[in-house]
């Protein structure tokens, strides 16, 4: 062991450190909604306790009490902060993040582990929010989040549409010449197929993007790349190798914003969903209503449902307010199975 090689391993506990503080105030924000407020002087005295009882070894108590001190105190003012809650799929730094921020540059984002509980914590008010992705140019629909579209009582409030760029990371100082791997969610690597071929690294599927970006920099392992977002290198303190690495410049991903009400503000684009076992005469007949009062259909997707039945998701331009779009509402129930009004919302589209 050698200098560096100290300073490699403070720099990966650095890295557990900070992504633990952050994982604290986002709990904190959570159990503002079970307080009446944010002030609990005998839970902080509770916590303080065990922290002065667990202060052993190098650490000494008067110093682990006043930093706890300034945590709680940073996590009272986020709690009296008003921040509307976000949550989305993956770790922190993941595309669904992104887009968060450039849509609700102020509120929180909450990672979840799976797209259910995205839905779920929504639903049940643990969250103000929640962004999914529903489409990609290049993967197609997103099936795990289109099908719970299909069943949920949740409410599109907005959407962005946002360009896919990946960036080829490694850890700070690491030989470029040495990396062998390079880890990301399938997706990803598959979009960056030509890139990796041409420079002989060989793709190992990770669960998530960020959570790669995430697990590089915390264990930091040698001859290890990831693909991930420029926003997950800065989140994790790795350097950026390559930016846009991915086969097609055309990569794009649409999201969903999410909410238990409609947010109050007329859209311009709506969404529906319903079912049909004859999937092209049902669609015809919708396509048709739609046509005769000249409403432009932008999207036209089936996924699976029930055996012999498939749902139809369909967006179109308008809002729910125009006469059109009203005489069309009227007609589409009575020849479409389950047909359901997901939202009415207005778009982002980010072209850089």
């Amino acid at each position: 062991m050698n200098l560096d090689d100290i300073r490699s391993d403070i720099d990966r506990i650095d890295a557990k450190i900070l992504s633990l503080l952050n994982e604290r105030m986002e709990k904190s924000l959570l159990a503002r909604r079970f307080k009446a407020t944010a002030f609990d002087p005998v839970r902080e005295q509770i916590v303080q306790e065990k922290v002065r009882r667990s202060s052993q070894c190098l650490l000494d108590p008067h110093f682990s009490v006043h930093l706890y001190e300034q945590i709680i105190a940073e996590c009272r003012r986020l709690q009296d902060a008003g921040l509307k809650t976000v949550a989305f799929q993956g770790e922190h730094g993941a595309y669904s993040e992104v887009a968060l921020r450039l849509l609700m540059p102020e509120a929180a984002t909450i990672p979840c582990l799976e797209f259910s509980d995205v839905f779920d914590g929504v639903e049940k008010g643990i969250y103000d929010y929640g962004i999914v992705p529903v489409e990609n140019t290049l993967g197609g629909i997103v099936g795990p989040v289109n099908s719970i579209l299909i069943y949920t009582h949740l409410k599109i409030v907005a959407a962005i549409d946002l360009p896919i760029r990946h960036c080829l990371l490694t850890i700070p100082g690491a030989d470029h010449r040495e990396l062998r791997i390079a880890r990301s969610h399938t997706q990803a690597l598959t979009q960056c197929r030509n890139f990796l071929l041409r420079n002989h690294l060989d793709p190992e599927p990770f669960y998530d993007t960020a959570g790669a970006a995430k697990a590089l920099a915390e264990n930091r392992p040698k001859g290890v790349s990831v693909v991930a977002s420029k926003f997950a290198s800065d989140l994790y303190g790795l350097e950026i190798i390559k930016e846009d690495i991915q086969d097609s410049p055309h990569n794009r991903t649409r999201f969903f914003i999410i909410a238990t009400e409609d947010n109050g503000v007329e859209g311009d684009k709506c969404s529906a969903v319903f079912t049909a076992g004859n999937k092209a005469g049902a669609l015809f007949s919708v396509l048709e209503v739609f046509a005769e009062e000249n409403i432009n259909l932008t999207r036209i997707e089936s996924v699976p449902d029930v055996p012999e039945k498939y749902a139809i998701f369909i967006d179109f331009e308008g809002s729910l307010s125009s006469a059109p779009v009203q005489r069309a509402l009227e007609k589409v129930p009575k020849i479409a199975e389950g047909f359901k009004i997901l939202g009415c919302y207005h778009e982002m589209r980010v072209e850089s």
